[in-house]
């Protein structure tokens, strides 16, 4: 049983769920103008688990035969046979359960804006099959995870910081599209679509820089709208660092390093901009 949890857990990747699961704390302290009680944290966190693995799990799912037929993926769980079909939507459909029951531990509006939530972050799995902007469509799910945690705190999305979910929105953007340049061959001969296969690599690495660039000034104004100090704006330099230099180390002729790209390097923004904002609201 606890190979199989692992291989579940690989097929999913779940340590990649460090992607939006600071965000959303960095919206529960704002909300609270620090840390928040156990309990909250304790929920926020498992909503956050539950959703992640929820969409991943399903991503794997309704990908398997495109999966299959692909040299980078053909080794996954679910083509490869380490993983039943079954299996892969007992996980998932257990995984939205407990994304459901910790946003009702948490509060009514929560409750009520999890099924959006949940639902649009499943439905990115299948915009790769008629638009290009399938990577808005992730950004814009990922852009929930402040918004989540700020509401799971306040119950209300009064003084939420948008620019914060915007930012998120760029920077989640731009990285997809950049990680799509991968199999942007095979999506073109799949009939699948992503910016990459329709307009080339070179394109996407531009746009994808541009995104990052506006992704970072709206999270220098949210540092300012938060009255955030030196703290976060030391986080900010990091940050800039990091997204600078993801963009060096690969180009649309060499993606050798697109893992250090884009596992390494975004996750450490994401982790970064947490808990520098974390320490400036508790020195603010």
């Amino acid at each position: 049983m606890f190979k199989k949890i692992a291989i579940l857990l690989e097929m999913i990747k779940f340590e990649h769920t460090v992607f939006a699961l600071p965000f959303a704390l960095m919206g529960a302290f704002l909300a609270q103008g620090g840390a928040p009680g156990g309990m909250v944290f304790f929920w926020v966190v498992l909503a956050m688990v539950g959703a992640r693995t929820c969409a991943m799990g399903f991503n794997r799912i309704a990908d398997a035969r495109f999966d299959k037929e692909n040299p980078r993926t053909a080794d996954r769980a679910i083509p490869a046979g380490a993983v039943k079909m079954w299996e892969a939507w007992a996980m998932v459909v257990g995984a939205g359960l407990l994304f459901f029951f910790a946003c009702y531990q948490l509060n009514p509006l929560t409750f009520k804006l999890s099924p959006l939530a949940l639902s649009l972050t499943l439905f990115y799995s299948l915009t790769k099959r008629f638009t290009w902007l399938c990577h808005v469509v992730l950004g814009l799910a990922l852009a929930f995870s402040p918004l989540g945690g700020f509401v799971a705190v306040k119950g209300s999305l009064e003084g939420f910081p948008w620019v914060l979910s915007l930012g998120v929105l760029f920077w989640v953007t731009g990285f997809d599209m950049v990680y799509a340049c991968m199999d942007a061959d095979f999506d073109r001969q799949a009939g699948l679509f992503s910016l990459p296969a329709r307009f080339g690599r070179e394109k996407a690495f531009r746009l994808a820089i541009f995104f990052h660039v506006l992704a970072f000034a709206l999270f220098v104004v949210t540092g300012i709208l938060c009255r955030l100090n030196y703290f976060y704006y030391g986080g900010i330099v990091l940050t800039a660092g990091a997204l600078f230099y993801q963009h060096i180390i690969v180009n649309p002729r060499n993606l050798a390093r697109i893992n250090m790209s884009f596992f390494t390097m975004n996750g450490l923004i994401s982790l970064t901009l947490f808990v520098v904002t974390w320490l400036s609201l508790a020195t603010r």
